[in-house]
């Protein structure tokens, strides 16, 4: 359920970095919030425990951190 979220999220956020770069980075920068929050939230548990929890917000802030930039570097390489 959480990877459909992420993986929605991402594609949501790289059309919107395509379509219009400069109005991305604020729902990037709430997705990351949202996202590293839970992190640390994970982050708490003892030991290994913690790592292994926090880790699927970390890859997921990472996942969504390309997405934006991707479309971005796109519609910086298109002709017009």
């Amino acid at each position: 359920m959480i990877i459909a979220v992420v993986i929605a999220g991402c594609v949501v956020l790289a059309l919107l970095a395509f379509l219009v770069p400069r109005l991305s980075r604020h729902p990037e920068r709430g997705t990351q919030r949202s996202l590293g929050a839970g992190a640390r939230a994970g982050n708490k548990a003892p030991g290994v425990l913690g790592r292994l929890f926090s880790k699927p917000f970390h890859t997921s802030s990472r996942a969504v951190s390309r997405s934006g930039s991707a479309g971005r570097r796109t519609r910086g390489r298109m002709p017009f």
